[in-house]
Parts: structure tokens; sequence; C-alpha cells
């Protein structure tokens, strides 16, 4: 073992420039493998850390119709855990951004509102307070430790009372440990859902699949006997009129396997993260065949080695174990170099993935895994030049008649083929990547998004919005204000059983319904293809207008829709108008019909369309004195729809820079490959040159020859 060690040592020693390109072709591709593979595990880590992993499970919804979706009613939890013995425990779970004020200290934190069994059911550890108590009054509140240092410093925060959205008043009960990075619960507080009832937002109604709900089963108990035996419990409380059926998806599959088609997973991130494994085995194969490359193209140099050992009695197998263990040598160099490289990139890593990525080198796992990494790529390299130099043989070595172009050339050609086919087949996919982002962000939204901004409505707004409005265009600061029940990038509320004359009654079509006040048309940019706006203040019918997008004109039939009677959630609306189709909710996926009902819906943002001719500072600067004066219990704060816009494209972005790294990572080491054959080629054709020289050849020429 001493022996073949001293062999390899000396070995990598003496042929210097080779050993350096093997050696630092392997490291790049091991590095970015262990980049990518440590991606892939965070995210296959995801919410998989819960002492209860298998018995946890999601509350999903069925329909024929419909297809499947993640709400479910709030009634529907507890009368699952009442009903059923199979189940034991529950848990509902909303989340929003809400103002905490501490004495003059205003944060806005994403707050989420869960049942007591929250914490019980999920690994969330407790740091402070009684994991049994802390979320039975509706007036507590639990907040990370995060949370609690930026609101309280160094004190202690339980029994410190605190001011929510400027009108609750609650008490701290605990402090939680901060959340891990690979959990889908991201909030920085957590109150209990009781205190929903405290503010209006809880009701029984089982056709409102407005949260989420969570549920643990008995330890032994079969999903699938508990789903069937729960299918109808939606049909049984309705009297029939709502056929949608719960299921339980599973904790592991949450994550990465978010699509869902009658209630089986299809598909998710799941595809991305095959990718980015299948990109690690490509770039790791590519500098592979760098090692095999060189070290039969340099087979050479070795075979009087190999002829004189097979003489002296070694078996084709001792040598076998020698060549392996050389490569595994190197490999072991090239890994030890690899992880002081990921170790230096982590931090521009985790930029690129938004994430908290790290090494744990304090960990036995990651010190067995790096040993697996390291006898993996070991052999991978050295198997096929530790057969091919242990074949030759001795007599026709020493007689210097091995060499066997058939031999030599064309598994290397094959290897050199396979490895650029494969750094092409990663370029070609960045680039269609590239292409889909591009033709996406390229699309016409169908609204202007430039010089317009929205604000989340609190209640003191909404009482106070006519002087805001009034103030904004006095200003001169805004040339248009108008409230929306949503963004203009995001649809809050859609589902079926909207009828108009003519409808089919088995038509289950999903729509996205919106509601707008005056001036949203000439806001928002929107274009009025049929009709007029919405005008409240001109028509006082339009408390009960709506418009249609051309998606539902389509659905509906109409010839002529204007003046169309649509019945929708126990109310009848009257149609003015239809809107050119634009873009909400995911650019990557088709326009939706969509109901654009009057102020007889309910509002919670407010759109501005600031003055193009002002400077943009002063703008902000102005809006956001009007909110002071309006809106004085609150923070100032606003999203330009732009930018918005812009975030939904940030995974796939994300996805395609990370392709174009490694798809650049292939192609270098590719041509680092490259050039050690061609400076071994050269080298072996030295003599050539040298004649080439003396009869008057160029250095241009003998390059170009090269």
């Amino acid at each position: 073992m001493l022996y073949n060690l001293k062999i390899a040592l000396r070995n990598i020693r003496r042929n210097g420039v080779y050993s350096v390109i093997n050696i630092g072709g392997l490291a790049i591709g091991m590095a970015a493998a262990m980049l990518i593979m440590l991606w892939v595990y965070n995210q296959w880590s995801y919410d998989r850390f819960h002492e209860k992993e298998k018995q946890l499970y999601w509350v999903w919804s069925n329909s024929d119709h419909v297809g499947s979706w993640r709400g479910s009613s709030k009634i529907i939890g507890p009368t699952l855990v009442e009903d059923y013995a199979d189940i034991i425990n529950m848990t509902r779970y909303t989340m929003s951004p809400e103002l905490i004020t501490y004495g003059e200290k205003k944060i806005y934190m994403d707050v989420a509102v869960a049942d007591p069994g929250f914490l019980t059911m999920f690994s969330f550890p407790l740091l402070q307070g009684d994991i049994n108590t802390v979320l039975n009054d509706p007036h507590s509140i639990v907040l990370t430790k995060d949370a609690a240092v930026r609101i309280f410093g160094d004190e202690d925060p339980i029994g410190k009372d605190l001011i929510m959205e400027a009108r609750d008043l609650v008490k701290v009960t605990g402090v939680l440990s901060d959340l891990p990075n690979n959990t889908r619960f991201k909030f920085a507080a957590i109150r209990p859902y009781l205190s929903l009832k405290e503010t209006g937002r809880y009701d029984e109604r089982w056709s409102n699949y407005s949260t989420h709900t969570y549920v643990e089963l008995q330890p032994g108990a079969k999903v699938d006997d508990v789903n069937l035996a729960i299918k109808d419990v939606i049909k049984q409380h309705t009297n029939g009129e709502d056929l949608s059926e719960p299921f339980l998806y599973p904790v592991d599959k949450w994550y990465l396997y978010s699509k869902v088609e009658n209630k089986q997973a299809v598909g998710g991130l799941i595809e991305t993260v095959r990718l980015f494994s299948l990109i690690a085995l490509l770039v790791l194969f590519i500098a592979c065949i760098n090692f095999m490359n060189l070290s039969t193209a340099r087979s050479t140099k070795r075979v009087r080695e190999v002829g004189v050992r097979k003489v002296m009695g070694a078996q084709r197998g001792m040598l076998v174990k020698q060549f392996l263990g050389e490569s595994i040598l190197i490999a072991a160099i090239a890994a030890a170099i690899a992880t002081v490289m990921v170790w230096f990139s982590l931090p521009f890593f985790n930029t690129l993935v938004n994430g908290q990525l790290n090494i744990n080198v304090g960990s036995i796992g990651f010190w067995a895994t790096l040993l697996v990494f390291v006898l993996f790529t070991g052999i991978l390299a050295g198997s096929y030049p530790a057969f091919y130099l242990s074949s030759f043989l001795p007599v026709k070595v020493l007689k210097d008649i091995f060499k066997s172009k058939s031999g030599l050339v064309r598994p290397r050609q094959i290897l050199i083929i396979t490895q650029f086919t494969f750094a092409i087949i990663l370029i070609v996919s960045t680039m269609v990547i590239h292409r889909q982002i591009q033709y996406a962000q390229d699309r016409n939204t169908g609204y202007s998004k430039d010089h317009l901004i929205y604000v989340h409505l609190t209640e003191q707004m909404d009482k106070n919005q006519e002087m805001i409005h009034n103030e904004l265009l006095r200003s001169g600061t805004a040339t248009s204000v108008t409230r929306t029940m949503s963004p203009m990038t995001d649809g809050w509320n859609s589902g079926w059983g909207i009828n108009w004359p003519g409808k089919d009654p088995e038509d289950r079509t999903i729509f996205n319904r919106y509601y707008v006040d005056a001036g949203w048309a000439k806001t928002t940019g929107i274009t009025i293809l049929q009709g007029r706006d919405i005008d409240v203040h001109t028509y006082t019918t339009d408390s009960t207008a709506m418009l249609l997008n051309e998606a539902a004109v389509k659905i509906m039939g109409f010839g002529d829709p204007i003046g169309q009677l649509i019945q929708d959630e126990g109310k009848e609306w009257h149609v003015i108008g239809v809107v050119k189709d634009f873009v909400i909710g995911s650019p990557y996926e088709p326009i939706p019909p969509m109901v654009i009902g009057g102020p007889a819906g309910w509002f919670r943002i407010m759109n501005i369309r600031l003055n193009g001719d002002n400077r943009m500072a002063d703008n902000l600067t102005q809006v956001e004195q009007i909110f002071k004066t309006y809106n004085s219990d609150f923070l100032f704060e606003y999203t330009f729809v732009d930018e918005s816009y812009a975030r939904k494209f940030s995974d796939e972005q994300r996805t395609g820079a990370l392709a174009t790294w490694f798809a650049g990572f292939a192609i270098f080491i590719s041509c680092l490959g490259l050039f050690g054959l061609s400076a071994y080629m050269a080298e072996n054709r030295r003599k050539e040159i040298g004649v080439r020289k003396v009869l008057g050849a160029s250095v241009r020429d003998i390059t170009s020859l090269v």
C-alpha cells in the first residue's frame, strides 16, 4: 500500500503540467457538483426535519370539474378531529404582514395565525413559554427570537404588550427559535387562530376555501383509509350543494411536488431538482472524461512499467488496484481543493440561489458523504485507464509493438465527442431557459406599469380614502387614484358558481373575481374594448356594474355582452363594458376569464398613478406626507407595480443563472482537457516540429498545424 502510494505521488510530481490539468479539472467539476448537491439536499430537506413527519398531512380539496387546490374551509379542521378517530390533532394556518407597535417603535412583520396544535405538531422549538398554553388566549402572541430582538432589544419580551395594526392589544407569551431556511413556513410572529374572531375575519362557511389546514394522524394510521373515510365530509355538511372532496397530502411532498392533479402529485420544483442533479452528474462526468483522456493518451509513458511489473509476476488485478488507487488519490486531492473552492464561493452561491447553504465540517455525515464522493469520482475517472493500462501484454511491450491506433485513438475520440456533446446540451438548454424567460418578460401585460404604485389599505386609510384621493390629485403628485381588491399583479379570489343567460348547467369554469372602484381603467392603463369603465360618481347604478375580459366573453358566448345580467355570490350584476385581456398571476400561463365588479365588492389596495412630469423622489416624498396626515398610525409602505411584476421571474431567472454558470464550467473543463491533449500531442511531435522549423516554418504555421 505504502509502495503504491509512493509511486502515485512520484507520478503526480513527475508529470507536473498534466497533473495540474487533471487535478484542476476534477476539482472544478467536483466543486460544481458539490454546490449543486448542497442546493438539491436543501430543497429535498424542506419540512422533513419535523419529528412527526410521517404523521403530518396538509388538507387539500379536489373537484372533478376544477382539479386539486390547497385551500380548505375554516371549519373542516375541527370537524375532522371531532368525527374521525385516526385524526388526533389539527391546526389552521394563514399569514399576512401586520404593523407591530411597541412604544415609539413601529415594524411591519409577517404574522401567522394558527391553532395551538401548530407548536405540538411541528418541530419549532419554544425557547420561552409553555408550549401547551402560549396560543390559548386570543390576545396573545409568540415571537421568533429574531423578531423579539428587533422589537425589544435586550429586554425580556415575556409579558410585554404590543399593539397590532394600531388596534389590537396583545401580550407576548412565548419566544420561538428562529425558523430554519428549509421550511415552507415563513413568519416572524404567530397569533392564535381564535384572534380572527376578535377581528371579524372568521366564518364557518364550508364553501370558503380561504385557509390552510394541517392534521396529525394516529401512529400507524393509513392515509388511504383516512382519505376514503373523509371524502364525503363536505358533501354531507352542505347537503350535496358542494361536491368537493378533501384529501390528505403528505409532508414530504408539500414543497417539491406542488403540482397536483386528481389528488396525485404530477410535478413542481422536483423537475428543477432533477434537472440540476443531472447537470451535476454531467459536469462531474465531463471532468472525469478529462482524466480518462489524459491518462490513456500518456499510456506510452507507462507501458514499459506495466510490462516489467507483469514479467516480475504482477497480476492484472494488482495493476488495476494500483491505477485505481492513483486515481482515487488524485480525486482526494481534487476534493480537498474543491471543498476550499466551495467554502469560499458559498456566499456568492447563496446570493445566486437566495439560500442559506453551508458546509457542516463538524458533522460525521459530511465527511462520510465526502469519502463516498471521492471514491465514486476516483473509480469513475480511473476505471477505464486502469483496465486499459493493465491490459498490455509484456511480450508486445518489450518488443515495442504494443501500439494500436484503433485502441489508442478511437476510445479517446469517443470520449471527447461525448464530453463536448454534453457541454453543448447544457448550452442549448440554457439558451432555451433564457428564451422562455425573455418571452414571458416581453409579453404585453395589458396595462401600464410605469409610475404606478400600490399601497395596502388600512381601516384608517379606508375611512379617509376620499380625502387622500383628493389631496393626491390636488397636489399634482398623482394623475389618477383608484381602489381594487388586489394588486394588478395578483388575483386573490377565484371560483365557479357564476351564472349567465344560456349557461350550461354542467359548466364549472373557474373565473377570477376582481373588484374595482371608479377610475380603474384610467389609473392602470387598461384598454376598454366595448362600453365604458365603472364610474360610481357619475352613474349611481354602477355599484353593481361589471366588466368582463375577452376570455370571459368567449366562454360565456355573448355576441353583445353589454347589458347582460350576471349572478355571482348572491348578487346580480349588469355588464357595462369589456376590457382587453391583461396578465394577472403567472406570466407563463394563459390569461383566465375574469369578472370585474364595481364598488359593491371589497377593497384591499389603493393604486396611485404618479405624475410622470415630477421627479420620482419628489412624488414619493409628497405621497408620504399625505399618508402621514390621514394614516398617521401606520408606516408608509408602497410597492412599484413594475417591481412586483419583475419578481414573478425571480425563480426562473435563478434557474437560468445557475444553468449558465454550470454550462460555463462544463465548457471550461472540456477546453481544459482538450488543451491537455493538444499539449501532449505537440510534445509527441517535438521532432517533427523541429524539422519543420529548420525547413523554414514560422511559429504561426506550427501553431496553426497543431
